[in-house]
């Protein structure tokens, strides 16, 4: 695959991942598991990170370690969802997990959009200045806050692995 091809797989499997982490999410909020939409949250956001590392670079970026860290964190939100189906203290684990996976993409979507919009990339040239640091920590906080939300409102009595995802009887 040509590095264009790369870049327009890479940049829209991110967009799916993002979209679909914040339904994911949403239904979490609403205390609903919506199982295609999360399978595809998590795929699509494993596909980010392991796409992230096919770009070559004389150096390891700082995005290519969030991608590291994203992919430990996928791994444990997976199995507290498929193999342990969110018993006990795995339903926590599963909503923190998720909730910090969609963090990581949409803390390198800013990251991103500081380096190519030309406004943004204006106020912040080496990505260390303040309306840099504000924005991240803007979204520090909103994530931590929905997922202090998601983690009190999503309660699962008990859930029993399926094909295709959870089923979780209400």
């Amino acid at each position: 695959m040509d590095s264009n091809a790369l870049l327009v797989f890479h940049v829209g499997v991110s967009l799916v991942a993002i979209v679909t982490g914040f339904i994911a999410i949403y239904g979490l909020l609403t205390a609903r598991l919506l199982g295609g939409i999360t399978a595809l949250f998590l795929a699509t956001t494993a596909a980010t990170s392991l796409t992230g590392f096919l770009f070559h670079r004389p150096h390891i970026l700082p995005s290519q370690i969030v991608g590291g860290i994203s992919l430990v964190v996928l791994a444990v939100t997976a199995l507290a969802l498929y193999s342990f189906g969110l018993r006990g203290k795995w339903r926590a684990v599963y909503v923190v997990g998720a909730t910090l996976s969609l963090y990581f993409n949409v803390f390198v979507l800013v990251a991103q959009a500081f380096l190519k919009v030309p406004t943004l990339h204006a106020l912040a040239p080496n990505g260390s200045e303040p309306p840099f640091a504000i924005a991240q920590g803007i979204v520090l906080l909103v994530f931590v806050f929905i997922g202090l939300k998601a983690t009190r409102r999503f309660r699962v009595q008990s859930a029993t692995v399926v094909p295709g995802g959870v089923r979780i009887p209400l």
